[in-house]
């Protein structure tokens, strides 16, 4: 569990600390003198690009891994090659100064992120008891708040240049994840399984929703609250910046950020251990989705910083008790135990993706219906459809 924890530390602390902070100043700093809502879109469009790699990668890599045949492993290859992408991204993103540079580097860095996250999670199916899972998909979501804050503030704190503050990124994800693929056992599959064609993987992609509607209403919950969560999350500079007049948004972003994440890590470690114990799964992802609901809600009628940090502590805590026990239920809803990692990297396209289209989802909410208050209603409803999704899920509790 602590390799395991680490590696998603650097994971998410390499692509959070990216979306929170280095990428959206650099876009406005690629067309500086366009005003705000050009550089909105500029940022949705370059997250649009990433976001198709991501798509792709995510369930390709799972299939892979499910049929990789090496005495390193099934996961573990991928892990490394996940990785190594992720960094090279970043690295590629420090030297780029147009907007297409940016976009290409970053759809770099996030398939390596799909890559590595989608043999992560595998892992977590493949080695851990049904009945343990809620604790241990707990442990993904503490270090995404930790990875996030400690990225801001390390940033903040070396205060170096644009590409020296993405070097820093990819060396603190590539030695955090190191001891995983040290450490951590990932037993060799006992069968040799045929070498996979492109158009074997991109059939086994198609998952008939009437056969499998537990996944499939799974994976459409799991959609809709991420890009709810995305679209009170991903704009949040921009909010501080343009919504409220703050001229010092860049330093009032990381306490709102650090109540977010305290909240989540809380809630997440607390909603995974009563899950575990009660057996029961539905009820806690209905009501995170209903705490990122009432956050949005707050911040589209009150748009003011005290609000935001109130707001900041509700969506932190709804999502990290979605993060904790969503994850074990898309563990128990999967149709074929022998193709696990190209189902959960179907399953986890839901997480990455959102994130990826929120920023140009939310762009087009801010310009089209009157600015902030739409994005912030946006998110709550996308938050309230996805507890209805999840509800109609009948196989896990």
């Amino acid at each position: 569990m602590a390799g395991f924890a680490i590696a998603w530390l650097g994971v998410w602390l390499g692509q959070l600390t990216v979306i929170q902070l280095l990428l959206p100043t650099q876009v406005a700093d690629t067309g500086a003198e366009r005003g705000f809502v050009d550089t909105v879109v500029r940022f949705g469009w370059v997250s649009a690009v990433a976001g198709v790699a991501a798509l792709i990668a995510f369930p390709v890599v799972g299939a892979l891994s499910d049929a990789t045949v090496s005495r390193f492993g099934r996961r573990r290859p991928w892990i490394a090659i996940g990785t190594a992408m992720f960094a090279a991204g970043l690295l590629l993103l420090g030297v780029q100064d147009s907007l297409a540079g940016v976009a290409l580097a970053w759809a770099v860095a996030l398939a390596g992120f799909a890559a590595v996250s989608s043999a992560l999670t595998a892992l977590i199916a493949d080695q851990v008891p049904v009945a343990q899972r809620g604790v241990v998909s707990a442990w993904v979501s503490v270090p995404q708040a930790v990875g996030t804050i400690l990225g801001l503030l390390l940033i903040e704190a070396l205060a170096l240049p644009r590409a020296g503050s993405y070097a820093v990124v990819a060396v603190v994800l590539v030695a955090l994840v190191l001891p995983l693929l040290v450490t951590v056992p990932d037993a060799p599959a006992r069968d040799a399984r045929p070498r996979l064609r492109l158009a074997q993987i991109t059939g086994s992609l198609w998952i008939d929703p009437r056969t499998h509607p537990d996944f499939a209403w799974t994976l459409a919950g799991r959609l809709l609250v991420n890009l709810g969560n995305a679209l009170g999350t991903s704009l949040l500079l921009y909010f501080l910046s343009e919504g409220l007049g703050d001229r010092h948004a860049e330093d009032d972003l990381v306490p709102l950020v650090l109540v977010y994440l305290v909240a989540l890590v809380v809630a997440s470690l607390v909603a995974g251990r009563a899950s575990d114990r009660t057996g029961r799964r539905r009820v806690f992802v209905a009501a995170a989705a209903v705490l990122q609901a009432a956050a949005a809600v707050l911040l589209a009628a009150v748009p003011a910083y005290g609000t935001a940090l109130v707001g900041a502590a509700l969506l932190g805590a709804g999502y990290g008790v979605f993060l904790a026990v969503d994850q074990a239920l898309a563990t128990q809803v999967l149709p074929d135990p022998a193709d696990r990692g190209k189902d959960l990297g179907i399953m986890n396209v839901a997480l990455a993706v959102p994130q990826a289209f929120g920023p140009l989802l939310g762009a087009a909410l801010i310009v089209g219906f009157g600015g902030f208050p739409a994005l912030f209603l946006g998110a709550g409803v996308l938050s309230l459809l996805g507890a209805v999704a999840v509800a109609r899920v009948r196989s896990v509790a």
